[in-house]
């Protein structure tokens, strides 16, 4: 057997040579060492940095509305529903970061169970979400620039500055630019202001929530409503459309928090620790959602008009009309700077597994090979993040001149990739363990049942959305030549994964071939 050094230096190139490793998994050997900063982040620091790139403000404040406007008083049964195939999934992300703790997460651990071509497509699935995702948090930063810096001058002039399309892009693009160089420099730099921005992100939500439970018990509102234990209740949704609508925002809400695991070569004890911190991060989440929800529906209601939830001229900035209206003029502020802080926090941690997945895709020669860079000094894929900067940015300024309501329906879009790249992983899970599932009770559940039926519930969910979504009614209600947009951007970009596929099996039919990654193991040496 060939032995390794998993920690390649400055300056060394890794390459693979014929030559094989046992693995209890059947394959688990062939995995490269990427050339990563080892022990960088610990259990509390990764669970930050995914409660962070889920941005639990910024998704709050985009969601809600649209939420409500999907199942009404239900919003809070829908979080919970959202919940369950997310945590199912984390079990099955949590199992095979035991088996293969591996920057490519879902890329690398498909193509172990699926072979390269449905690996290949899972990856693009998490690399094409994340752009859309980094594409709306841009967006939302940059209204809450505009909207904040119009609070604290008193101009409503600077504050509609946000609708002024060309000075929307440019300031989108900047906030893209500087969350690209802070991620260039690694995981020490995107470390060191999460802390900060989580904890001040969670601590406005709870004075949020305080507060308009307080207000919402005064009975001096108009539209407030008292809270009901039946709001928790998801077969009282009119329609399953409806269910299954709210159920895909839902799904994105809680998306990110695999974030924990793409950075397990960077994380101390890569076999264990990463998989807590997702646990630990998505309790965080799902209790912040829910009081959320129940505070600002107890608050606001879920009306058409006003301050009502289900306003569409504030669906998707919802925090915007309630700052005021629930904190006061002054606090109200805080709720600004917190969506600010969510959003550009998440901006910049969410380029983590962009930029990590593909430097796997581009280390196992599924991409082409100058995405394998690592910085020498910040131990960082710095040509793979700054590819996604670039992509983010184009992406964006494109959609805003194609659709108004862009935020809208990618975000829809989004749930559709979640779908799709979950259920897969999830599914691979419950294959790639398949000669362990009699081991024991636990490896069953833990290793076949719950991922099996994770995966299946966002399978139901994908095939529902994507029924869906061909009515332009859908998201927004725009459309291109009588299609949905929502559907045009999710079904085109999959598409466009496939088109890109094929061209990379042209180039580099190696690893298509199965030469690269697969269960026949070969190992890693490196090269000075």
């Amino acid at each position: 057997m060939v032995q390794v050094d998993p920690r390649p230096q400055t300056g060394d190139t890794v390459t693979s040579v014929a030559a094989t490793t046992s693995s209890p998994h059947g394959g688990a050997g062939d995995t490269r060492s990427k050339g990563l900063s080892g022990n960088s982040v610990g259990l509390l620091g990764s669970a930050v940095i995914g409660i962070s790139t889920v941005a639990p403000v910024y998704c709050l404040t985009s969601t809600l509305g649209p939420t409500v406007g999907e199942v009404g008083v239900q919003m809070p049964a829908v979080f919970l529903a959202g919940f369950l195939p997310m945590l199912l999934v984390a079990f099955a992300y949590r199992e095979l970061n035991k088996a293969v703790p591996d920057c490519g997460t879902s890329f690398t651990w498909t193509v172990k169970a699926f072979g390269p071509r449905v690996g290949w497509m899972c990856g693009w699935g998490l690399v094409i979400a994340t752009i859309i995702v980094l594409s709306n948090l841009a967006g939302v930063a940059t209204s809450f620039f505009y909207l904040l810096l119009g609070e604290l001058t008193g101009s409503p002039t600077v504050a509609a500055l946000d609708h002024n399309r060309i000075a929307h892009v440019l300031t989108c693009l900047a906030f893209i630019a500087v969350a690209t160089a802070i991620s260039y420099r690694g995981m020490t730099a995107t470390k060191g202001v999460q802390y900060t921005l989580v904890g001040l992100q969670l601590a406005v939500l709870a004075v949020f929530v305080a507060m308009a439970v307080i207000k919402a018990r005064s009975g001096d509102l108009t539209g407030s409503l008292h809270f009901s234990w039946s709001w928790l209740d998801p077969f009282a949704v009119k329609s399953f459309s409806s269910f299954t609508a709210g159920l895909s925002l839902s799904i994105f809400m809680f998306w990110g928090w695999d974030t924990c695991l793409t950075v397990n070569e960077e994380t101390a004890g890569s076999e264990k620790t990463p998989g807590r911190a997702a646990l630990l991060a998505m309790l965080v989440l799902i209790g912040s959602y829910l009081l959320t929800a129940v505070g600002s529906q107890m608050f606001a209601g879920v009306g058409g008009k006003g301050l009502g939830l289900g306003n569409p001229h504030t669906a998707d900035n919802v925090f915007a009309a309630l700052a005021n209206p629930v904190m006061g003029t002054v606090l109200g502020v805080l709720l600004f700077v917190a969506v600010l802080a969510s959003a550009a926090a998440s901006l910049q941690t969410t380029f983590i597994p962009v930029a990590r997945t593909v430097l796997a895709m581009s280390t196992y020669e599924a991409l082409p090979a100058s995405f394998a860079t690592i910085h020498p000094r910040f131990r960082s894929p710095g040509r793979a993040t700054i590819a996604a900067g670039a992509a983010t940015g184009v992406f964006y300024a494109v959609m805003s001149f194609i659709s108004e309501n862009v935020l809208i329906d990618t975000i829809y879009a989004l749930g559709l990739m979640i779908c799709f790249y979950y259920s897969i992983t999830a599914f691979a899970c419950a294959w790639f363990f398949r000669h362990e599932l009699r081991n024991s009770v636990r490896d069953l559940f833990l290793k076949g049942v719950f991922p099996l039926l994770g995966g299946l519930l966002l399978a139901s969910v994908f095939a529902k959305t994507l029924l869906d979504m061909w009515n332009p009614a859908y998201g927004s209600g725009s459309s291109v030549f009588g299609i949905g947009s929502v559907f045009l951007i999710g079904v085109g970009l999959l598409l466009l994964g496939v088109v890109l596929m094929l061209a990379m099996q042209r180039r580099n039919p190696a690893f298509f071939r199965g030469e690269i990654l697969t269960r026949a193991t070969p190992a890693l040496v490196v090269e000075d």
